[in-house]
């Protein structure tokens, strides 16, 4: 399984509501948040817990981010769909 990558530009005041877009996908694995040359600002890895209690700081903090730059890039690193394996069951053939 890889890893696909995307980017996506984004003003200032646009910035936390994307980021909670993203996380809530549930296949993202990373999102680096730079500005327009590239110097990274934040960097944070998407794990399953991050949607409970560690949502909110990190929340605050990409909103610090988006109160310093007004244009910004969201790269987002997400863990590519695994193909369907032929020999898996398949629900038509009901065993009996």
């Amino acid at each position: 399984m890889g890893n696909l990558n995307e980017e996506f530009r984004v003003k200032g005041e646009e910035l936390v509501e994307k980021v909670r877009q993203l996380i809530h996908e549930g296949n993202v694995r990373r999102l680096i948040i730079k500005d327009e040359d590239g110097k990274v600002y934040l960097e944070i890895p998407v794990t399953f817990g991050v949607i409970g209690a560690l949502l909110a700081p990190m929340l605050a903090a990409v909103g610090a981010v988006a109160a310093m730059v007004a244009n910004l890039k969201i790269e987002v690193v997400r863990n590519e769909e695994p193909a369907k394996k032929a020999d898996s069951p398949d629900d038509s053939h009901p065993e009996a």
